[in-house]
């Protein structure tokens, strides 16, 4: 079993998930993170920190969650580890869909990779 990150977190990036996670597998892309489901332990902490409600577990899994389990495993191969909170993007809280954001941001997802630690 593995958690999954999926589009609303992209624009957003909150780190607070990579913060408490026990086993550091977060990854981070320019514009979103993802979790390597080879190394998540379904712990589940890091769900509840997560301010734009990006992450799932992989026990809800539908055609969409299944996308976005693709999207984890690829991108955590390539993109840096990320082990320690960082400040979100700047446009953070306008474009939260736990904020009222009500778009689909799939086609948003940036394949570049986020800054090194």
């Amino acid at each position: 079993m593995t958690y999954i990150v999926n589009e609303k977190c992209i624009n957003c990036r909150y780190t607070d998930c990579v913060e408490v996670c026990p086993v550091d597998c977060f990854y981070i892309g320019e514009n979103t993170i993802v979790i390597h489901p080879d190394e998540c332990i379904d712990c589940g902490v890091c769900e509840p920190e997560c301010p734009a409600e990006a992450i799932q577990p992989d026990s809800d899994m539908d055609e969409n969650l299944e996308y976005w389990l693709e999207i984890n495993r690829k991108f955590s191969e390539i993109w840096p580890n990320a082990t320690q909170k960082r400040p979100p993007l700047p446009d953070a809280d306008s474009l939260n869909p736990a904020m009222g954001y009500e778009e689909d941001k799939t086609n948003d997802l940036s394949e570049n990779p986020g800054p090194e630690e």
